[in-house]
């Protein structure tokens, strides 16, 4: 009996779980979300079990808006949430509510559209290049809308587009599309947080379930939105997406997953085990060529997480896009989660967020380009990150070669072909790159009452 009793405590300890070794300090955890497909790895790890398996119970809310979430999580009624990538970044600097928040993990690469109403791509036709089977040419540059946009202004109206958050990636992308086009997406200061300060296309705040049906309504002509809302107002009928994030800035970054600095400091083995639960989840989604897609669409369809259709949730995150009805393209990186290191927190990530702050007035000042890595550095933890891949990799569960150890966490710069207006970026000098933008703040200017100065 005593050796059949030696042997089932041996079969029992190497059967113990991984998170037997990290001693959590909290093992309830309650994230937000808001219903995007981007919010992928935290509906996967709880439904393969990748939460369990670190012993972690998890629950998972939808939440109203990026608002309502964020509170959540400073208030404490979350313990962390999918969050805007702009969202931690200004509420450690102290724009709009002010707390530390940090990131250990990115969400994905690319997943936004632009999308206009009908109306405005019948008016924008014209002035778009074709190919020679007669569809319009991609990437669909502003420039088409620019002549709308006047048309409209000569008539006195005014030209008006959603965007999901003062913050958002896509508030961020909008403008920096319609810049490109040379249109004036207009500025912020501290006595006006309209983002409307001599602007040709007025910006305004719209929760992306409701982006379809606004645009339908003709509160708005077009929005900036992740999925599946870009290719609902396909399936409705009621607009065209011209153009995919990834054909603006080629792999750029979305989503994070955010938690408070504090709750990182007092559960530091909880904060690694949710980590490793995340990068498992997105090495699910990305694995062998996206075959485990289909599976993906189906639980985010699911009334619970996104609630959208199968179909219209498929039609982006299974490698295609649709344009016009009927218009259907292959983007096999339209949704990124895990290749590219796309989970990896790049320093360079969040400075071009703060560059974008900076180009429209949210950062009212000039600042040093110490001051973005500084930023940058208490908000983005690579370190924290690596530390939850280093145990997967021991636990056999990641391949060593899919996380780069040796980065000091700053990409390559991202060269000009891979930007629609053929300016490059690199986050090592955040004050060069802004002066090289045609439109937007540059050193020493600020915006004052209507005008901008200095």
């Amino acid at each position: 009996m005593k050796n059949i009793a030696s042997i089932l405590a041996a079969t029992t300890l190497l059967a113990a779980p991984a998170w037997a070794e990290l001693e959590l300090e909290k093992d309830e955890l309650t994230f937000g979300f808001i219903k995007l497909t981007d919010m992928a790895p935290l509906a996967v790890a709880y439904e393969q079990g990748f939460f369990d398996d670190e012993g972690l119970f998890v629950t998972l809310e939808a939440q109203a808006n990026w608002k309502v979430l964020l509170d959540g999580v400073i208030d404490g009624q979350l313990d962390g949430a999918h969050m805007l990538a702009g969202q931690p970044l200004a509420a450690t600097i102290g724009y709009g509510t002010e707390a530390h928040i940090i990131t250990p993990f990115s969400m994905d690469l690319n997943g936004n559209g632009i999308t206009v109403s009908n109306q405005i791509w019948e008016e924008m036709k014209p002035y778009v290049p074709l190919m020679d089977d007669g569809r319009p040419q991609h990437p669909i540059s502003a420039a088409s809308l620019k002549p709308v946009v006047e048309k409209y202004t000569s008539e006195g109206k005014p030209f008006n587009m959603g965007m999901v958050f003062p913050v958002s990636t896509h508030n961020y992308e909008l403008r920096y599309w319609l810049a490109a086009g040379g249109l004036e997406p207009g500025y912020y200061s501290p006595e006006n947080i309209t983002g409307q300060i001599g602007a040709d296309v007025l910006l305004s705040v719209t929760p992306p379930p409701q982006m379809p049906a606004t645009m339908e309504a003709g509160t708005i002509y077009g929005y900036c939105v992740g999925e599946p809302w870009n290719q609902q107002a396909v399936f409705k009928g009621i607009g065209v997406p011209v153009i995919t994030d990834y054909e603006l800035w080629k792999n750029n970054p979305e989503k994070v997953f955010g938690i408070t600095n504090e709750f990182a400091e007092m559960y530091p083995n909880t904060t690694k085990a949710v980590v490793k639960a995340l990068i498992r989840a997105a090495m699910w989604l990305d694995e062998n060529d996206n075959a485990n897609r289909e599976e993906a669409v189906e639980i985010l369809s699911r009334p619970e997480y996104v609630g959208a259709d199968y179909e219209v949730i498929a039609n982006s995150m299974t490698g295609t896009f649709e344009y016009e009805k009927g218009d259907k393209r292959e983007v096999p990186d339209f949704n990124v989660f895990f290749r590219y290191n796309a989970t990896y927190p790049y320093y360079s990530d969040a400075i071009w967020y703060l560059t974008q702050m900076r180009r429209w007035g949210q950062i009212a000042e000039t600042k040093p380009d110490s001051w973005y890595d500084e930023v940058a550095k208490s908000v983005y933890k690579p370190e924290i990150y690596l530390e939850a891949a280093k145990l997967l990799v021991e636990e056999g569960l990641a391949n060593e070669a899919d996380f780069p150890w040796d980065s000091d966490g700053y990409k390559a710069p991202t060269p000009a072909a891979d930007i629609i207006d053929g300016i490059p970026y690199d986050g090592r000098t955040p004050n060069a790159y802004l002066e090289s933008l045609p439109i937007g703040l540059k050193s020493g200017q600020t915006v004052v009452g209507a005008e901008v100065q200095g």
